[in-house]
């Protein structure tokens, strides 16, 4: 190799590594999936909102359909939650208060938002526990929107927007007759 070319070799910037594409369809939709599973357990039943925090996008935002926007960053999301699972711990003022979220099997459908990100949309229900006497008792229910964006460096999704909709009361069980 000549002088120059060894020369030039040595002053050639190296190209920019190229960051990884949003992973194809199956397999973003099955990371959806497992975010959204984690993601509900943390703020409702496993009350461990810091285990989901890395989850959420730090210009995170949350609009919901009767209080309007409760959420405007990750942090107030996780510090509002902190605050109720603290509720909810031995000598606090709701101890033993427990809920969960469950996914309306076969409601769920995700969809590529161009190379940047995915949008996923479900109805869920919600739940309270009454007791060893009754047990879980459902509460209400709604349907969700989330917008997942793809984060390249990281190579995962976080939620960078939930529009919580459509919330109303239980329906009544059994059904009422005509």
């Amino acid at each position: 190799m000549s002088a120059i070319a060894a020369f030039l070799l040595a002053q050639a910037v190296p190209a920019a590594a190229v960051p990884p594409a949003m992973p194809a369809l199956e397999e973003a939709t099955a990371r959806i999936e497992a975010n959204d599973a984690q993601l509900f357990w943390g703020f409702f039943e496993g009350c461990d909102p810091d285990a989901v925090a890395e989850l959420l996008h730090p210009d995170f935002r949350m609009l919901h359909d009767l209080v309007g926007m409760p959420h405007d960053s990750a942090e107030d999301i996780v510090e509002s939650s902190r605050r109720q699972c603290a509720r909810r711990a031995p000598g606090g003022e709701a101890e033993g208060y427990k809920n969960r979220r469950l996914l309306v099997p076969g409601s769920r459908t995700i969809s590529r938002l161009g190379d940047w990100g995915m949008l996923e949309e479900a109805h869920h229900t919600f739940h309270e526990w009454r007791g060893e006497e009754i047990g879980w008792v459902q509460t209400g229910g709604g349907r969700y929107l989330h917008i997942w964006q793809w984060i390249p460096a990281e190579e995962r999704f976080r939620l960078l927007e939930s529009l919580s909709l459509d919330h109303g009361p239980a329906p009544q069980y059994p059904p009422a007759r005509d």
